[in-house]
C-alpha cells in the first residue's frame, strides 16, 4: 500500500474515502465557522451499524447533540495552516470528537449528571451499563478513524492520540481526587486542567499540523501553543464564573463558589487569607445549609479583598503569553500565525 493511501472502513462517509494526498499549493485559509461546519456535516454522515441497537444508538445519540466542535476544527485549522488537505484530514478530526464525546458519556456516568447539553444524559436514556459499553466502543471508534491517516505518520499520530487520552483520564482522576481533598496547590490545579482540557488542544493541532506538512519541531511547537492557550481558557472560565455576565456567558454566575469546586480563584484566596478570611472561606465551604445567593456574595467579597480576579488574570495572560512565544517561533507565513493569534484572540476575549 503506497504510504499516502486512505483506507477507509464502511461506515466513514462516501464523500471522504479515496482522497489522495493534494498538492501542496496554498489557498485562502478556511474560517473557523467553516471548519466547524466540516464537521458537523461529517458528523452527521457517520453511518454505525444498526445491531445491537443498544450499543450503536447512543452514540448516534450522544454525537447529534451538537456542541462547538472546537477541538477537531482545531485539527483542520493546523491542516489547513501548512497547506495540508482539509478534507484528508477530516477522519483523524472525527477521531478527536468521536473520543471527546466517549469521555463525557463516561464523566457523565461518574458525575450521576441527568442532563447533557440541555437533553438527557445516555446513562438516564438507557442504563448505566449501556453508557459504559457504548463508551468503550467510541473509544475503539476513535482509534478507527484515527489509523486512517497515511502509513507513514500513522505511528507518531498514534502515539499522539494515545499520550492525548491517557492525559485526559489522568486528568479526570485527578479533578474527582481534588473534590475530597481539602489540600490541593495551585501547581496541582494548573496540571489538573492542563491534563484535562488542554492536552486536547494541543495534541489535535499536532495531529493537523502533520496530516498538513508540517516538521516534527513546528507541530511541537503548535501543540505546545494550544496547551497553553486551553490552560489560559480554562482560568478564564474560573474567572468568568464568578465575575462573567450570565446572559453572555451562558452559565449560572457563581457556580463554582456554590459547589466548592477548587478553581485557581478558591485555591488562591486559601492561600493568601487572613485568619479571620480563612475561618470565613472555610465556614462557607462546611457549610451543609446556605442561601446561595449569600455565598456567592459573601466569597465573592473575600476574592474582591484580596485582589484574586486581578492575580486570576495574570495567570491568564501568563499562559497566553506562552502560547503566543510559542506560535512566534513556527516557521509559518506571518498572515498564517495572525489568523492563529486572531483564533486565540477570539477565545480569550469574552464578554464579562
Amino acid at each position: 500500500m503506497g504510504a499516502d493511501k486512505i483506507i477507509r472502513p464502511e461506515w466513514i462517509p462516501e464523500a471522504y474515502r479515496g482522497m489522495e494526498a493534494p498538492a501542496r499549493n496554498k489557498k485562502q485559509m478556511r474560517e473557523l465557522h467553516e471548519l466547524q461546519d466540516i464537521i458537523s456535516d461529517a458528523v452527521n454522515k457517520l453511518n454505525f451499524p444498526e445491531y445491537p441497537a443498544q450499543l450503536y444508538e447512543p452514540i448516534s445519540y450522544i454525537l447529534a447533540l451538537g456542541g462547538k466542535r472546537m477541538r477537531p476544527a482545531l485539527l483542520l485549522m493546523a491542516c489547513d495552516l501548512f497547506g495540508g488537505n482539509v478534507e484528508a484530514a477530516i477522519p483523524p478530526a472525527l477521531a478527536i470528537e468521536v473520543f471527546h464525546n466517549f469521555t463525557l458519556m463516561h464523566d457523565d456516568i461518574m458525575d450521576n449528571a441527568p442532563l447533557r447539553r440541555g437533553s438527557v444524559t445516555v446513562h438516564n436514556k438507557w442504563n448505566q451499563n449501556v453508557g459504559i459499553l457504548s463508551g468503550d466502543v467510541m473509544l475503539v471508534q476513535g482509534y478507527k478513524l484515527m489509523m486512517q491517516v497515511p502509513d507513514h505518520l500513522l505511528r507518531p499520530i498514534l502515539d499522539i492520540f494515545n499520550i492525548t487520552a491517557i492525559g485526559v483520564c489522568e486528568g479526570q482522576q485527578l479533578d474527582m481526587e481534588f473534590e475530597e481533598l481539602t489540600n490541593v496547590s495551585i501547581s496541582e490545579y494548573l496540571n489538573m486542567i492542563k491534563l484535562k482540557t488542554a492536552v486536547v488542544l494541543g495534541g489535535a493541532l499536532k495531529i493537523g499540523a502533520l496530516i498538513g506538512g508540517a516538521d516534527a519541531k513546528d507541530a511541537d511547537l503548535l501543540s505546545d501553543f494550544g496547551v497553553n492557550l486551553g490552560i489560559a481558557f480554562q482560568l478564564q472560565d474560573d474567572i468568568l464564573d464568578v465575575y462573567g455576565d450570565p446572559e453572555k456567558f451562558g452559565k449560572q454566575v457563581g457556580g463554582d463558589i456554590i459547589s466548592n469546586k477548587k478553581t485557581f480563584l478558591l485555591l488562591k484566596s486559601l492561600e493568601l487569607a487572613d485568619s479571620s478570611q480563612s475561618a470565613e472561606l472555610n465556614s462557607w465551604l462546611n457549610a451543609k445549609r446556605f442561601n446561595s445567593t449569600e455565598k456567592v456574595q459573601a466569597v465573592t467579597a473575600i476574592y474582591d479583598s484580596l485582589s484574586i480576579r486581578q492575580l486570576a488574570e495574570e495567570a491568564m495572560q501568563t499562559y497566553a503569553d506562552k502560547a503566543f512565544e510559542a506560535l512566534d517561533a513556527i516557521n509559518l507565513p506571518e498572515n498564517h500565525k495572525q489568523y492563529l493569534r486572531n483564533f486565540a484572540d477570539g477565545l480569550l476575549v469574552r464578554e464579562h
